[in-house]
């Protein structure tokens, strides 16, 4: 009787070998980046979509004792409908907003400051017995650079919404694709929001698991905590300025939640426009005269936003991302002009990843522990909801026991 023969172990990689593998490997996925770039954004925009709803996938398997895939097929038939219902009210009102947003912006850019300029270099000013004469600066030279820096973007701006609003079937495409991808995610995943994305690697289990943790409240502190920032700045806006009388109110509103992903440079923009559109808007509602209403659009929209920097957006994401907001401009930036939108929005998130991914590289490299100066990793941060929830409680029970003390007092004899 013939005996099989154990097969012969295969001969372990040369470093030279596992080095010219790694680099390939790295050169294939560069490349199919950089040739694949327009479908990263939809594709990061589908990752997003399973991680956020896979809460709501597995409440509803447990509350209701049905499978997995049974409970996936209710979530995205009740996204559906919101979806369509959301485009059918106000897809081309947005639209149609920006669209006269952009309107004003050109016209204030192409022919108020030119004429502004013109008319400041002709005048001489007072304040008190001081004169202030502007005809010494070139007002008119520096008008038309700030023409050719925005004259671009602008266009550009135009283009693409111009584009999202004639080209439905293209726009409709894109959202489909995400809404298939992030379903067969969601759908193939499993109840454990770790099988989304599992791999191993022998000998890295702790490293690796460390990782995900790190990854995942940092990724947490974005999903659950930047995009309820963007939905409740662009709410309270849209209620401050419908409050104010300002038109446009719909598309500034937007433009302000999306300016809480751009430090520094986003909110100067949005205080920017309000003024302008403030400023030509023939009628208000308080019968103010231009530099008034002006003023008073200014201020308000000011004391909103230092409310939201200074008071929510700390409680509801503490330090978790731990980045400078100069850092975050940046990469906002670049990430903009390399996949639109989607890499403005997820540039804070995409920076703190790539920070953690360098420190751990860096320290191994050196054959250092690279968590020896951290502590463990931390459990998962909170949803806003229960963050806002335990704020407003802690506030109420405070309220009351002030209430009490008070009656108290006034029983005491």
């Amino acid at each position: 009787m013939a005996t099989s023969e154990r097969p012969q172990p295969t001969p372990n990689w040369s470093t030279n070998t596992k080095l010219i593998v790694g680099l390939t490997i790295v050169a294939i996925v560069a490349a199919t980046i950089i040739y694949f770039r327009n479908i990263i954004g939809p594709l990061l925009l589908a990752i997003i979509l399973a991680y956020l709803l896979h809460p709501i996938a597995s409440y509803l398997s447990r509350a209701t004792k049905l499978n997995w895939r049974m409970s996936v097929n209710i979530v995205y038939l009740v996204v559906l409908i919101l979806l369509a219902g959301f485009f059918t009210w106000s897809g081309y009102t947005i639209t149609q907003q920006f669209q006269s947003l952009i309107r004003v912006v050109q016209n204030f850019i192409e022919i108020t400051l030119p004429n502004l300029a013109t008319q400041l270099s002709e005048t001489t000013y007072f304040i008190g017995p001081f004169p202030i004469d502007f005809s010494q600066f070139d007002l008119q030279y520096l008008s038309e650079q700030v023409l050719n820096i925005l004259q671009p973007i602008l266009g550009q701006m135009a283009t693409i919404i111009s584009t999202f609003a004639a080209s439905a079937a293209v726009t409709m495409g894109w959202l489909l694709f995400i809404l298939v991808i992030s379903y067969f995610l969601l759908a193939e995943g499993g109840q454990v929001p770790v099988e989304l994305f599992k791999f191993e690697i022998p000998g890295y289990d702790h490293e690796i698991r460390r990782l995900a943790g790190e990854l995942r409240n940092i990724w947490n502190a974005f999903l659950r905590g930047q995009l309820f920032i963007f939905g409740l700045a662009v709410v309270l806006n849209l209620i401050l300025l419908s409050i104010l009388g300002l038109r446009i109110s719909l598309g500034i509103a937007i433009l302000a939640g999306l300016s809480k992903f751009v430090p520094y440079l986003g909110p100067f923009i949005v205080l920017v426009i309000a003024g302008v559109v403030s400023f030509f808007q023939a009628y208000n509602v308080f019968g103010l005269q231009a530099w008034q209403f002006t003023l008073l659009v200014l201020v308000s929209w000011i004391i909103l936003d230092q409310t939201f920097d200074n008071i929510l957006t700390p409680r509801i994401l503490g330090r978790t991302l731990n980045l400078h907001p100069a850092a975050i401009l940046v990469v906002a930036l670049i990430a903009f002009n390399l996949i639109g939108i989607v890499g403005l929005i997820l540039a804070a998130p995409t920076l703190a990843t790539v920070k953690l991914l360098v420190r751990y590289t860096i320290r191994k490299m050196f054959d250092l522990d690279p968590w020896h100066d951290t502590a463990e990793a931390q459990p998962p941060m909170e949803s806003p909801w229960s963050t806002i929830s335990k704020y407003l409680r802690n506030w109420w029970q405070s309220l009351l026991m002030w209430v009490r003390s008070l009656s108290n007092k006034k029983t005491q004899p």
